[in-house]
C-alpha cells in the first residue's frame, strides 16, 4: 500500500475554480524555471515576458481553443500540459510541466500518452513539440514515446524540435 493519492488526468477548464489557480501557479513554477535554465533568472512572475504572464494571469482566454490536460492529485493540479488546436492536421504539445514534489510518479508520461490519445480523438495526423536541449530528461521521455527529432520551426538557438504521427 502506498500513502500517495492516486493522479488522476483530466482536461480543463470543467473544473472548479481551484484547478484554474492550480493551473496558473503550474505555469509560473514552469516558466519561472524555464527562465533561469536559460540564464535569464527573474525573482518572480512579474518580471516575466509579457506574453507568459498573460497565460498564468488567464489560462482560461490564453489557451482558448487548446485543450489543458491536469494530473490531479486529489483536487490538487500537480501537472500540466496544453495540445494546441490542430493547424494542417498538426497539433502541438507545450507547457508540459509536473510540480517537483510529484516527480518520478510517471505523471508527465501520463499527460504526453493522454495529449496523444485526445489529438487522435480530434483527427490530427501528427503531434510536435519542442524542448530545450539541456532537459535531457525531457527528450529521453519523448523520445520512449515515438517523437523523433525534426527539422527545426522555431529559430531559438538550443531548442530541440520533435514529431510523432498520431
Amino acid at each position: 500500500m502506498t500513502d500517495q493519492p492516486e493522479v488522476a488526468i483530466v482536461r480543463w477548464p470543467g473544473q472548479a475554480a481551484s484547478a484554474q489557480d492550480g493551473l496558473a501557479d503550474l505555469l509560473a513554477a514552469y516558466h519561472l524555471q524555464t527562465q533561469a535554465e536559460k540564464g535569464e533568472a527573474v525573482a518572480g512572475v512579474g518580471g516575466l515576458p509579457d506574453r507568459y504572464r498573460v497565460e498564468i494571469a488567464d489560462p482560461q482566454a490564453a489557451f482558448e481553443g487548446d485543450s489543458v490536460l491536469l494530473a490531479l492529485s486529489g483536487d490538487t493540479p500537480v501537472g500540466c500540459l496544453v495540445v494546441t488546436a490542430s493547424v494542417d492536421g498538426r497539433s502541438e504539445v507545450k507547457r508540459v510541466w509536473t510540480d517537483p514534489a510529484f516527480r518520478g510518479r510517471g505523471i508527465a508520461s501520463s499527460l504526453v500518452s493522454a495529449a496523444l490519445v485526445h489529438a487522435a480523438e480530434s483527427g490530427v495526423s501528427a503531434v510536435r513539440l519542442s524542448v530545450w536541449k539541456w532537459r535531457a530528461g525531457a527528450i529521453a521521455l519523448y523520445e520512449r514515446l515515438g517523437f523523433t527529432v525534426t527539422e527545426s520551426w522555431d529559430e531559438r538557438d538550443q531548442l530541440v524540435c520533435m514529431e510523432r504521427a498520431v
